[in-house]
């Protein structure tokens, strides 16, 4: 009873879900390319089953996969990631490998491809079924044992919706029928449960019923897991363990997780399995819940002016996080706006499936609108309005520019003026207008002068700034041959004009260019002029006429004079006038002036133009060699070995010669006739054209010293010059080697024994004397700084009492105390007296000042100075003698002959000059400022 309550309700599933999916496909709009399914469950027949599995090639089932592309499914092919089952061309699945076996479900991804860029997707699961298996309810699958219809009917398998229930495929372990026949244990499969996301419940909300038909004669307790029951997320699924009843918990959310695999158990009390775990599979149907979302909100793109219509210009894409396979994930866009409307509204158009913005009108002018602001709106379910959800973004399309505007002179004639030989000057300004993009090639200008200037005189820069031409004078220009200049200028762009421009006539201009004449200064035609003369010419020999010319030929005829600007030897003059070259002095080639045989003189030519100008010439005089210079000997000094040695046998001679060749080398070398001991001695030999060996003639013998040998040294000259020379031979005794001994090279230099006996002798006593005087030096040094400064007795201008014979006296003179006169022994009365007024000559009771101590060894130049710091230092000492005080002396009485000093006076009738007191120092300034003042008083 309870199998057919299952079967009738799982036929009635059926039937509602054929019904609702039909109505759904007579319902839908237009084609949408792709599956009609996300997931395709076949069941297929165990008859297809061979002893080797299913044959290569056999149609699984006659259920097909349905697609469609909207194009007639034109090459269209299938691609399965399964390599033993695929799908034709016609959606019927087909076994591609041999041996393909059912035993267990299995699924694969199909991909349809075409020509088109999209490709799909979807999952095929191919599972077995018994042919008189009865349809169960969808929510309720039931696990039984027992009798199996055999019907012949009940063998065909009925044409599957596109969601079929689920379907229980199970076996006895030993149930027999009514012919004794036993059917063996098979698995069960359930199909897929869709669940439909953002449920809003109530919760929890059954999805399924599992049960067992064991049930009856023992407790059964069912249980699932996997992930969203006892794994994260958990508690998403759970089931009733008495009723088997599955339940979700919380609404799902298909962009989260779009599938979920659980697995359900049956187990009886004792925790023993009952039945074999079966798979579980969950699929979440999406909803429509999530916008179109565009990846920038501002899109930038650029479109060449004067495009023709269908123009791509940029791309925009928005992304549904919706099931794409769906309307709720099918992104539709649409323009909604256009800023400026210029020229017409809508300038542009965007495919509404793909995002791509194209141009729909003619007439993009970037010098009119550069830049156009486009928002797009992306809409789900497939651009519906009503339903679907909506974004936006903007697109910004920049006009980018073309060379549709020719560059344009502002003027079709233009003028300047130059002064001639000048160079590197701007003569003339050309301006142009071009209403391309400012400093692109497009609008930047390129000059070329076509015609008026054959010879290159003239070139045309662009300024990088204001695009003018400015036209510039490259090679000089002479106002003698050309007074002015008619150029015609055409003016271009570094790029193309774009295709259908014609350039414009206001591209060509004609440019007038004066020359202005200027005073040129005369020039030499020949510069540098070179001319040829033998060395020694004569002094006011006439050597050429170097003359200059006027170029301004036009003017009124100019006079040139002619001087002498650069002669390093000063070996010629120029005739003022007619510019004639005459030397005054000898040519000497081997002068230091010469360089490489040429001498090389500077001259100006001056007209009298106003103002005055002037040109330079160089005259270059190549001097030819004449044999004006004997042959010098070579070297002038040597040494020789007093007799014959085996390695050295005489001296290597040569002689140098200023003139050149054939007035040099080869050199002859002779020894004089007279005196004749310089033959008997001497012998040279040749040893090539330029060298000789001087050396002793054998079985000579000569006494250790310096001997002067002449030798005459002749050129090659015609006539050749000779040369008398002398040369400083020193004979020694050699060692072994041939070189001379110490003892040998101080003989040969002239010196006896004695002489070098003598040379020692006066050698020590040289430095005897030094060293005595060294020694006195320091001696008397050491003296003066022991002694203290010594004053010459008749120097002492102390007040001293000097004896003289006593010729008597009066009474009133006798009495007087010597003592107060007398030097005292001691200071200390001086030092206890009171303050006031001294009688004797005191010492100041003050620090003395110290001398400056002359150094040990100084210098004679000191000696002065020394003198000099020491008078200063005692003109400026108060506790030197005499001693700066008052001196008062006792009263003597009256009546004494003598009169008052005061009334002494000079006996000098005339004017006496008492300046020089001014320099004796110090001690005499008080006497200077009395007589010194002369005509004051």
């Amino acid at each position: 009873m309870r199998t057919d309550l299952a079967l009738v309700l799982t036929a009635a599933l059926l039937l509602d879900t054929f019904w609702s999916n039909n109505g759904e496909r007579a319902s839908r709009g237009p084609c949408q390319p792709g599956f009609s399914q996300s997931f395709y469950s076949v069941l297929i027949s165990r008859d297809l089953l061979q002893s080797q599995g299913i044959l290569k090639g056999t149609t699984v089932s006659s259920q097909k996969v349905i697609f469609d592309d909207c194009m007639g499914n034109e090459a269209v092919v299938f691609q399965s990631s399964d390599p033993v089952f695929s799908v034709q061309t016609d959606g019927s699945i087909f076994a591609q490998g041999e041996g393909a076996s059912l035993e267990e479900p299995v699924q694969f991804k199909l991909t349809a491809t075409g020509p088109h860029a999209h490709a799909w997707e979807t999952v095929v699961q191919l599972a077995l079924i018994d042919p008189a298996s009865p349809q169960k309810n969808e929510n309720e699958v039931t696990e039984k044992e027992g009798k199996v219809i055999d019907s012949k009917d009940k063998r065909e398998v009925l044409p599957m919706p596109p969601q079929p229930p689920p379907v229980i495929m199970f076996s006895g372990s030993g149930l027999n029928s009514t012919n004794g026949l036993r059917r063996q244990k098979r698995d069960w499969v359930i199909p897929p449960i869709n669940v439909a996301e953002n449920s809003r419940g109530p919760f929890p909300q059954m999805l399924v019923s599992i049960r067992s038909d064991q049930d009856q004669d023992i407790s059964i307790r069912y249980s699932i897991t996997g992930v969203g029951a006892d794994q994260p997320p958990n508690e998403v699924f759970s089931i009733d363990p008495v009723l088997g009843k599955m339940f979700v918990t919380k609404p799902l959310d298909r962009e989260h997780r779009s599938s979920y695999h659980l697995r359900a158990h049956a187990v009886d009390m004792n925790g023993n399995q009952v039945e074999n775990p079966i798979d579980l599979y969950i699929f979440v149907i999406d909803m429509n819940d999530n916008r179109p979302e565009f990846k920038n909100q501002v899109y930038n793109g650029s479109v060449d002016e004067g495009s023709k219509p269908g123009t791509y210009v940029m791309h925009l894409s928005a992304f549904d996080a919706d099931d794409n396979t769906t309307a709720n994930g099918m992104v539709r866009y649409r323009i909604l706006s256009q800023t400026p409307h210029s020229p017409i509204p809508n300038m542009f158009t965007i495919n509404s499936e793909t995002g791509d913005i194209v141009t729909v009108a003619p007439g993009l002018d970037r010098e009119k609108v550069s830049q156009y602001t486009i928002i797009v709106q992306a809409t789900d379910m497939e651009g519906n309005l009503n339903f679907g959800l909506s974004n936006t973004a903007t697109a910004i399309i920049t006009v980018t520019d073309i060379n549709d505007n020719p560059p344009m002179m502002t003027s079709r004639t233009f003028s300047g003026e130059v002064p001639e030989n000048r160079v590197d000057v701007v003569v003339a300004n050309l301006t142009v207008i071009d209403a391309d993009q400012p400093h692109s090639p497009n609008w930047n200008a390129i000059y070329r002068i076509i015609s008026g200037d054959p010879s290159g005189h003239f070139t045309i820069r662009t300024d990088p700034v204001t695009n003018d031409g400015l036209v510039t004078v490259v090679k000089s220009v002479d106002f003698e041959m050309n007074r002015a200049f008619m150029l015609t200028v055409v003016v271009s762009n570094q790029a193309h004009l774009a295709t259908g421009i014609q350039s414009s006539l206001q591209s060509t201009a004609g440019v007038t260019i004066s020359v202005q004449d200027v005073n040129e200064p005369p020039y030499f035609p020949t510069n540098p002029k070179h001319i040829r003369f033998e060395e020694g010419v004569p002094t006011g020999s006439s050597l050429t006429t170097f003359s200059a010319s006027d170029p301004d030929r036009l003017q009124m005829q100019q006079t040139i004079r002619y001087s002498k600007l650069n002669d390093p030897a000063d070996w010629l003059s120029i005739n003022r006038t007619d510019g004639q070259i005459v030397t005054t002095g000898l040519l000497d080639r081997e002068s230091v002036y010469v360089k490489n045989n040429i001498y090389e003189a500077t001259f100006l030519a001056t007209d009298n133009g106003s103002p005055a100008a002037s040109g330079t010439g160089t005259l270059q005089i190549y001097l030819i060699d004449i044999n004006d210079n004997p042959p010098a000997l070579i070297p002038r000094e040597s040494q020789i070995c007093e007799r014959i040695n085996k390695k050295v046998n005489g001296v290597n001679i040569t002689a140098a010669d200023a003139d050149m060749d054939p007035n040099a080398g080869p050199f002859v070398f002779e020894l004089p006739n007279y005196p004749s001991s310089i033959r008997r001695n001497w012998t040279i030999s040749r040893i090539n054209g330029d060298y000789a060996r001087l050396g002793l003639r054998y079985q000579i013998y000569l006494e250790p010293g310096v001997y002067e040998v002449p030798i005459i040294v002749s050129d090659s000259g015609n006539p050749p010059l000779s040369d008398r020379s002398v040369i400083k031979v020193k004979v020694c005794p050699c060692d072994e080697n041939g070189d001379c001994t110490t003892l040998g090279a101080v003989a040969a230099a002239g010196l006896g024994t004695g002489a070098i006996i003598s040379i020692l002798i006066c050698i020590i006593i040289l430095l005897s004397m030094v060293l005595l005087f060294v020694v006195w030096i320091k001696r008397r040094e050491k003296e003066r700084q022991t002694k203290q400064l010594l004053i010459d007795p008749e120097d002492d201008v102390r007040d001293n009492i000097l004896k003289y014979d006593e010729e008597g006296g009066g009474e009133e003179d006798q009495d007087y105390d010597l003592s107060q006169l007398q030097q005292p022994d001691s200071l200390e009365h001086i030092i206890t007296k009171p303050p006031g007024v001294r009688r004797v000559d005191e010492r100041p009771i003050i620090p003395e000042s110290q001398y400056p101590i002359r150094p040990v060894v100084p210098h004679p130049g000191d000696i002065g100075d020394f003198i000099h710091e020491g008078l200063r230092a005692a003109d400026n000492d108060p506790t030197a003698p005499p001693y700066d005080s008052l001196l008062v002396f006792d009263y003597e009485g009256s009546g004494s002959t003598a009169g008052s000093v005061s009334s002494l006076n000079s006996s000098s009738t005339g004017d006496q000059d008492y300046d020089y007191l001014n320099d004796w120092g110090p001690r005499f300034k008080k006497l200077a400022d009395m007589y010194g003042g002369g005509d004051d008083d």
